[in-house]
């Protein structure tokens, strides 16, 4: 019989393989980074603590951006690399603080992202058999198939990067779609913005406020002029159409790719290449494998670029999940893409879902 300690020695003997560099951050890490790529919705799980000197810090609550930002201050960034790691991470939950063991394998600047992301699979594969886990669900997503497809859309530049901004959040999105289907050309012209900042700083003026703390007049009339602007691009009813039926496109991998591709040839947009990646990865899973695609799933991290995947159990809890983030590096200041892959697998999840 295997025993729980057997695992994760079979698992940390993994992450330190045949090419890879196991690595440690340290658990004490600058906060600012996360509030800046992840946002308020990931701050508010972090513990935090403020330093004499007034930053703020918090508790390890991932291993991929110390990481990578490791990685581009060493002397190696730009070339190929492969790092795993193993160890606590923390985070607020409603019931309290979460301390969990995660391991996990980067794979940056390999030239061949397919490449790449067959060997994280296969990682995966390796750790969901070191567990006994015999009937994973996994869940696919193709975030580059999506800003494909809004690339080759029918509509005002504006708005592509407001839609993709959005390409996650199943809400927020449906809004801005709902939105965008009410517009119409009753605004008339832009008013004179001199003019329209005169106009606001009487208003401020006659209701008592400050024209200096806050917002001033050139500020709000500028968003003003701004949403006058936005208002009137219109976007055509049938692109709304497409995206809607795009993003409802969800169930067995190979039945919703050949729906992608379909709705694709309707509307003149070439998506062959990332299709054709897709069904790759596909292939790997085996043709018993309980593999779904969901056009709508992305991580709510606008830094993913490729293909994103989860991996759940028999209780629905997630034990795998990763991607292609090619746009973290440059977010963390890389002068130009490099080609960043991984995944992280939650150790405590796995140990409950072990085969006796």
């Amino acid at each position: 019989m295997t025993t729980s300690a057997a695992r994760l020695a079979a698992l940390s003997a993994l992450v330190e393989g045949d090419g890879i560099t196991r690595v440690a951050p340290p658990l004490l890490l600058p906060a600012g980074p996360y509030f800046d790529l992840a946002g308020e919705e990931f701050g508010r799980r972090l513990l935090l603590t403020t330093a004499g000197d007034g930053n703020e810090y918090c508790l390890r609550p991932d291993f991929t951006l110390p990481i990578v930002t490791r990685y581009l201050a060493s002397a190696d960034a730009g070339r190929p690399a492969a790092f795993g790691y193993l160890g606590p991470i923390f985070r607020q939950r409603s019931s309290g603080v979460l301390e969990v063991d995660q391991g996990g394998l980067e794979i940056l600047a390999e030239p061949d992202p397919d490449k790449a992301l067959t060997r994280v699979l296969g990682f995966a594969h390796q750790v969901l058999a070191i567990y006994g886990v015999a009937d994973p669900v996994v869940r696919l997503g193709g975030v580059g198939l999506f800003e494909a497809l809004l690339a080759g859309l029918d509509m005002p530049e504006v708005w592509r990067p407001r839609i993709r901004n959005r390409f996650g959040h199943d809400e927020a999105l449906a809004r801005l779609l709902d939105r965008l289907a009410g517009q119409h050309n009753g605004t008339g012209p832009a008013p004179d913005r001199t003019a329209l900042i005169e106009k606001v700083t009487g208003d401020m003026l006659a209701a008592g406020f400050s024209l200096t703390d806050g917002r001033g007049p050139e500020e709000i009339a500028d968003r003003f002029l701004e949403q006058q602007a936005l208002d009137a691009a219109l976007v055509p009813a049938a692109t709304l159409q497409l995206l809607r039926d795009y993003l409802a496109i969800a169930g067995a991998a190979g039945e919703a790719l050949d729906r992608v591709e379909a709705l694709a040839k309707t509307a003149g947009i070439d998506l062959s290449d990332r299709l054709a990646s897709l069904h790759r990865h596909l292939a790997a899973f085996g043709p018993d494998a309980a593999v779904t695609f969901e056009a709508a799933f992305s991580p709510r991290l606008d830094y993913y670029t490729g293909i994103v995947f989860e991996i759940t159990g028999t209780g629905g809890h997630v034990l795998v999940s990763g991607g292609q983030y090619d746009r973290l590096l440059e977010r963390l200041g890389a002068e130009s893409r490099i080609a960043a892959c991984g995944c992280a697998v939650w150790a405590d999840r796995l140990e409950q879902e072990a085969a006796p």
